[in-house]
């Protein structure tokens, strides 16, 4: 099987007022006028960006265009007000400095431009197409405080934007979800690797596409994921083609970040002494989704002493987990609800005995409490014996851009068309 390239998701773009790439980026300069040989020369049109600021409708700039009344009316009814938000930068033409605009483009998504054109006494929408151009690049580099941090040294600006990096960080965690707990397994002194593929628009703006091959070294140990599509479903695999996904999740929220370790003699911060402490906490914003570790049956949902809203759910082989301190539940989520791996059951939040919004997760075995990261999962299953010799070519191929120099372009081409590597 070849490997291939796909086109990138469309994305909704969400504008903020600080940190944001707007849709208005590398544009070429307007084209010259007639040639010399001309005896009259046409003077160029006039082309200005101007920006949805905040508090801002739609009428408040065009008014500031020379727009007003019924023009204005007709132009909005050709866009989707609920995509408009602060930041948003229309470019406005005019054929004199002076004269009222006679063309307005602005960007209404990732893949897409409208440009809005006066004839005589109307205006025609017309939706053009952004080209996408895909090519694969390698990103490595050693980890001395956070992923993230290891990401922003190691990828260049004109790469990869500062938001596309974070972007990676969470892929690259999705990817080792059944292998690793971001927040706390991945120490000083450990390394990553990732090759991945990286979309360029025609105005400039750089995305991270699917990732492809990724290898950490954890405590001196390697793991390592390959993609893969079994039967036209994407996947990630081992080196001996046996699939990442376990019975159970590293962390059962996706705001990976731990208040406190797994520790058996934790002094508990209402309570003010030592006390037992069998489960890990992850503080997380009020509200955060917290998802099933995996597939079970919900033995109860509801208030429980200490633990505030509790939820716990029953697995197979005397499995239990137990998420605590819930400001609410999923709608559902009651005793006796099946639930699927990654499923959202509840929202973190601060009830029972708790200072500060945050997760408590528990991970029983028959009734006692085990550290989920020191749990042996067992392998994932293995991929069709009728495509194992199309994945091993693939993964050496894979293998073979991991181990090149950083930043190695391999292929480019646009989005919207697969490339196929042999």
């Amino acid at each position: 099987m070849r490997l291939r390239y796909f086109t990138a998701a469309v994305v909704t773009l969400a504008f903020a007022l600080g940190g944001r790439q707007f849709w208005f980026r590398n544009r070429p300069s307007p084209s010259s006028a007639a040639g010399a040989s001309s005896a009259i020369s046409t003077p160029p049109a006039i082309e200005s960006p101007d920006t949805l600021r905040r508090g801002e409708t739609l009428a408040h700039l065009f008014a500031r265009n020379g727009l007003t009344g019924a023009e204005v009316r007709h132009l909005a009814s050709m866009l989707d007000l609920r995509k408009l938000k602060t930041g948003l930068v229309f470019l406005v033409r005019r054929q004199h400095a002076d004269s009222a605009p006679d063309q307005i483009t602005v960007r209404t998504g990732p893949e897409q431009r409208l440009k809005l054109t006066r004839l005589s006494a109307t205006w025609l929408a017309t939706a053009e197409p952004i080209r996408w151009f895909v090519d694969t690049v390698r990103y490595a580099g050693a980890i001395e405080s956070s992923l993230y941090e290891a990401l922003d040294r190691a990828v260049p600006w004109s790469s990869l934007a500062i938001g596309e990096r974070t972007k990676l960080a969470w892929e690259m965690a999705d990817v080792f979800a059944w292998q690793l707990d971001f927040s706390r397994d991945l120490q000083p002194g450990d390394a990553f690797q990732v090759v991945l593929e990286r979309l360029t628009s025609e105005e400039g703006e750089t995305r991270a596409g699917n990732v492809l091959a990724a290898d950490l070294e954890v405590n001196g140990k390697p793991v390592t994921a390959f993609r893969y599509s079994e039967n036209g479903k994407p996947g990630y695999f081992d080196a001996a083609g046996l699939s990442l996904r376990r019975a159970f999740l590293r962390a059962p929220v996706e705001f990976r970040r731990i208040s406190s370790r797994f520790n058996r003699a934790r002094r508990h911060p209402v309570l003010g002494y030592a006390r037992r402490h069998e489960g890990t906490d992850y503080a997380a914003d009020p509200g955060t989704p917290v998802i099933a570790a995996g597939d079970g049956t919900v033995e109860s949902a509801g208030w429980s002493g200490g633990y505030g809203n509790l939820i716990v759910v029953r697995h197979r082989n005397g499995i239990a987990t137990r998420y605590g301190h819930l400001r609410g539940f999923a709608t559902g989520v009651r005793s006796g609800a099946r639930v699927s791996q990654g499923q959202v059951i509840g929202y973190v939040g601060s009830t029972g005995l708790s200072t500060g919004p945050h997760l408590h997760y528990e991970f029983r075995v028959n009734g006692a409490a085990r550290d989920p990261s020191r749990i042996d999962l067992g392998n994932g299953e293995p991929i069709a014996p009728s495509l194992k010799s199309a994945f091993d070519a693939d993964r050496l191929l894979l293998t073979h851009l991991l181990m090149a120099q950083p930043l190695t372009s391999v292929a480019t081409a646009p989005a919207s068309r697969a490339v196929e590597q042999q």
